[in-house]
């Protein structure tokens, strides 16, 4: 068991909360993230025990096109207020993961300004791939190169250069040593070099006991990121669609598929990183159709196999729509003093410390097997179970109460962990009520922590009818039909050109490397709504490449 077992996170954007410059002036460092020791309690106070903050290293703009990987943003302060800052989390007990950037640089990073200087000259020509001076690029520099997701601004490393490989384990190292960090999420781990990701692997197990590596992976096999040689863990974009697009659809069996799915593709071993929201996609708050729903999805997001993490300001119920191709909304800046009585004055954020109490004083969350007990449309229950005694979870998204009886094992009362409320045992089976748009999490009385403080969950629905941010609310979130029929439109378009399965994935357009993964996926079962939608979603060439190579041939 490692620290991360127990982890409940809660991730913040730090050039967005602090409300740094969108451009870097590269002038005096302002101590900003000074600014954000007072969240330090709020996170503790809100039952979160480990922190994922990034980027944090001097870059152009918005973090990942770095500059100096051993130098603090300068719009953020100095690497005396990062190692500080990391010292006080650690102090109220907090652990610290930070974000590797390691799939590209900036344009101002010293290789690449080497290698503009000195062109065919330059030491460091093969730090960066297919580097061509016969070339050029969207900035005029007289040769061209590969970048990320389209974007010149974004370098993309040779990760197959030894040289690179060293240089990167060395920052692993020198972050350890000079900030004392606890581990690393790796950004766009999904395009990333696989000997490359074992390297960091074996840094990571050096540099210090039960250091985490956790990589940002959105399709494809996880378990091909997530083993003993790569990553400790992936974040579970799967299971991040499935939780509110089964609310917004009423259809609870979309979790259900996703949990058996992503179990079976890990053979259950691993403990991925789950969230509802975070930095690049739009807040919980916002993508609900029915507001009340912020119960049963966060009780889900806290009871079901996984790592949860909470995205700063979300516990307080906000809300941030991507604009114009903008990401700004997600990123906003917060005043934590604007919310020093939010576990008091506001319902969300009550309930999000309720749940990370339960959670981290409940070791069934953490470690127990996981079972489904009953499974509908509108109603949901399913148990984790550990040492012979099982919580039992319970979800409801329809407007009207429902009345359950559900096994359990050899106990004699259980109490409700939110409501307080307690439940004798008969034959092995509990007779429970599920209020309309909420959820409970029963606990064997005998093992319920006694400073469990019940919560009013209906107050957050009463709230959010109240509750009014200064976001533009979502646009209006197209039905199931609508999306099946759009889904059904694009895969007939898709299958009329025939699919070389011979030809190389490097060499196949986005459209191509979707059939050839969907195709994969028929020669294992059937294709559903849910998997179909997820291909399509993806359009990035060099996810969808290694998406195609992690299926067994």
């Amino acid at each position: 068991m490692a620290w991360y077992d127990e982890a409940v996170f809660y991730h913040i954007y730090p050039l967005g909360l602090t409300g740094a410059p969108k451009l870097n002036p590269y002038s005096q460092p302002v101590h900003r993230l000074n600014t954000l020791l007072p969240w330090i309690s709020h996170i503790k106070e809100i039952g979160c025990n480990a922190l994922y903050i990034g980027p944090l290293f001097e870059s152009v703009g918005h973090g990942y096109e770095t500059t100096d990987y051993k130098k603090a943003d300068s719009r953020l302060g100095t690497n005396e207020d990062l190692t500080s800052f990391v010292a006080e989390c650690h102090r109220q007990g907090i652990r610290v993961i930070l974000d590797g950037v390691f799939n590209h640089t900036g344009r101002d990073f010293f290789a690449f300004r080497d290698i503009k200087e000195k062109r065919e000259n330059s030491r460091y020509r093969d730090w960066y791939c297919n580097v061509n001076f016969f070339g050029n690029n969207s900035y005029n520099d007289g040769f061209s190169y590969e970048n990320w997701g389209g974007y010149d601004l974004l370098v993309k490393l040779n990760q197959k250069n030894p040289a690179v490989k060293d240089y990167i384990c060395d920052i692993i190292r020198f972050w350890v040593k000079e900030f004392d960090i606890d581990g690393i999420r790796l950004d766009a781990a999904d395009v990333m070099d696989f000997d490359y990701m074992k390297a960091l692997r074996q840094t990571a197990n050096e540099v210090k006991p039960d250091f985490w590596l956790m990589g940002e992976v959105i399709h494809g096999n996880y378990s091909r990121w997530a083993n003993d040689g790569t990553l400790h863990s992936v974040t579970n974009y799967m299971l991040h669609k499935a939780l509110y697009s089964a609310h917004n659809d009423h259809n609870y069996f979309e979790v259900a598929h996703t949990i058996k799915y992503v179990n079976d593709m890990t053979g259950g071993r691993l403990k991925l990183y789950t969230f509802v929201d975070n930095h690049d996609v739009e807040r919980i708050y916002t993508k609900l159709r029915n507001k009340a729903h912020f119960v049963p999805v966060h009780i889900m997001l806290y009871t079901l196999p996984g790592i949860p993490s909470i995205y700063y300001g979300s516990e307080f119920g906000i809300e941030g729509r991507k604009e114009r191709g903008s990401d700004d909304s997600l990123r906003p800046q917060l005043d934590i003093e604007n919310y020093k009585d939010a576990v008091k004055t506001n319902p969300y954020t009550r309930l999000i410390s309720a749940l990370g109490k339960i959670r981290q004083h409940t070791p069934a969350l953490q470690y127990g097997d996981y079972k489904e007990l009953v499974l509908q449309t509108s109603h949901f229950a399913y148990s984790r179970t550990l040492d012979g005694k099982s919580v039992i979870i319970c979800v409801n998204n329809s407007d009207n109460a429902v009345s359950l009886t559900l096994p359990c094992t050899d106990t004699k009362a259980y109490t409700g962990a939110l409501s307080g409320k307690n439940l004798s045992v008969s034959n092995r089976h509990i007779n429970v009520q599920i209020p309309a748009n909420s959820g409970e999490i029963w606990i064997p009385s005998e093992i319920t922590p006694e400073d469990f403080t019940p919560v009013e969950t209906n107050e957050s629905q009463k709230a959010a009818q109240k509750i009014k941010t200064k976001i533009k609310p979502v646009e209006q979130v197209k039905s199931s039909e609508e999306k099946k029929a759009e889904e059904k439109k694009a895969e007939e378009k898709t299958q009329k050109a025939p699919l070389d399965l011979n030809k190389p994935y490097e060499e196949m357009s986005v459209e191509e490397l979707q059939e050839a993964i969907l195709e994969k996926m028929r020669k294992n079962g059937p294709v559903t709504d849910y998997m179909l939608g997820t291909v399509r979603e993806n359009t990035h060439r060099g996810s969808l490449i290694n998406w195609a190579k992690s299926f067994n041939r």
